[in-house]
């Protein structure tokens, strides 16, 4: 499924007024308009997708499980940084929705102020904590009081709002084309390779199969005898699949015993299923969480 096909599909959905079709265009987000969340949708499903913002990640599962209120969701489940976001693989085990594809996208934060505004005007810098800690070494430049907010996108907003000539944001260029605010420097954060990965969640009864799958997500869990799960690995490397990922989950009301999530990358579904006809007798649960494209790096 590519972004053109997405963007399209959204656009056919879109020409219906019925209350179905206008939730099928809507996908739930964590943060407000102008954050990542809502750049990454943008990525995927094209600049007229329409996002619902969430306060927290529990919530844009809850809403993007929801027909009645959005075609799904877009969720952070990695940093190359700070590393896998562990809650949320909890909360993508316990949902009814499949990934569809997947978003790389590179995290630059930006110094945002009002039209007009220099740098010699700034007294106050606004953004959320994540986003100050990225850019110390710009900020450690300057004699500025560093408020913590709970959104970098919100710190935007509020500097727009206010008409703010001594306060300044950090957040994304989407922040400042959203709320008219300048660019005063872009590009402050201190490590430059600094990526998230974002999933695209859909509801099971409307997720279609995705053209030119190569990579897959799903779980299992095998009896903890030794060596059991070095022979599922086993398997999936003598049947040529690229194990991306490879995390650990505690089993609740177990004596740790854990479950494991991966990603697969492979060259056709074919080779795919095959893996998972070969390593199914070799696990005692083993669920899909979906089967789509490699995401392209933002």
């Amino acid at each position: 499924m590519t972004p053109d096909k997405n963007e399209n599909n959204l656009s056919e959905a879109s020409a219906d007024p019925g209350p179905a079709a206008k939730a099928a265009r809507r996908f739930a987000i964590q943060g407000y308009e102008g954050s990542f969340h809502q750049m990454a949708a943008q990525h995927f499903l094209g600049k007229n997708v329409e996002v619902i913002p969430c306060a927290t990640f529990r919530e844009v599962i809850k809403v993007a499980a929801s027909k009645k209120e959005s075609g799904g969701g877009v969720m952070a489940i990695e940093n190359s940084i700070a590393g896998s976001i562990l809650a949320n693989y909890n909360l993508l085990q316990r949902s009814n929705l499949v990934i569809i594809g997947e978003v790389y996208l590179q995290i630059r934060q930006n110094l945002l102020v009002n039209p007009g505004i220099n740098l010699e005007d700034i007294r106050e810098v606004h953004s959320h904590p994540m986003a100050i800690q990225q850019c110390f070494d710009f900020l450690d430049k300057f004699d500025w009081k560093l408020v913590e907010t709970e959104d970098t996108a919100l710190s935007a907003k509020h500097v727009h709002q206010h008409k703010s000539k001594h306060v300044a944001a950090i957040a994304s260029k989407l922040a400042a084309e959203l709320f008219e605010l300048d660019v005063l420097v872009p590009n402050i954060h201190t490590l430059k390779n600094n990526y998230t990965r974002f999933l695209i969640l859909q509801r099971e009864d409307v997720a279609k199969t995705v053209d030119g799958s190569n990579k897959a997500s799903l779980s299992f869990h095998t009896d903890h005898s030794r060596g059991s799960l070095a022979r599922v690995l086993t398997k999936i490397a003598d049947d040529g699949i690229n194990l991306s990922k490879l995390q650990s989950f505690p089993i609740p009301d177990t004596d740790f015993k854990y479950s494991f999530h991966v990603d697969m990358e492979f060259q056709d579904t074919a080779q795919f299923e095959k893996v998972i006809e070969h390593i199914k007798p070799l696990t005692e649960h083993l669920k899909i969480y979906g089967v789509y494209k490699k995401g392209e790096w933002k």
